[in-house]
């Protein structure tokens, strides 16, 4: 498996076939010694978008108390965080925290284009993180 490092430039579009594919233009860091293949399956890794911190409705998707009957202030908490009984909050309890800025890792992508002059890589599809941000991309 042999890694190229790239520079996330921008989201884009070319037409293949009378159909539009969505790409995202990855400008390579270095001209690789070998031939890249169109249709080749890569595997991306990079660091998602960082969303700061966040409460338990935006980063677990809960949905939040009644807007009536009683709620006051407590619109978009988590509630109950456990039972009186073990004494503590017991591991993997989802609760508000920092969302974001993690590692992801997209395996099957395929390659839509090169151009080799310009060191710029197409690849089908999304890539992690924001424009600008680095990823690697192994090819198999």
């Amino acid at each position: 498996m042999t890694q190229l490092e790239g520079k996330k430039i921008k989201m884009g579009q070319i037409f293949h076939e009378e159909n539009v594919v969505p790409v995202t233009f990855v400008k390579l860091a270095e001209k690789p010694d070998f031939d890249i293949e169109i249709g080749a399956k890569v595997k991306v890794s990079g660091l998602s978008k960082g969303r700061g911190f966040q409460g338990v409705v935006k980063r677990y998707n809960f949905r939040g108390s009644p807007k009536s009957h009683g709620t006051k202030h407590t619109l978009r908490t988590g509630g109950s965080i456990g039972a009186t009984g073990p004494q503590r909050v017991l591991p993997g309890q989802k609760m508000p925290g920092r969302m974001g800025n993690t590692k992801v890792n997209l395996k099957n992508l395929e390659i839509a284009g090169y151009e080799k002059d310009q060191g710029l890589l197409l690849i089908k599809g999304a890539l992690p993180g924001a424009k600008g941000s680095k990823v690697s991309i192994f090819i198999k």
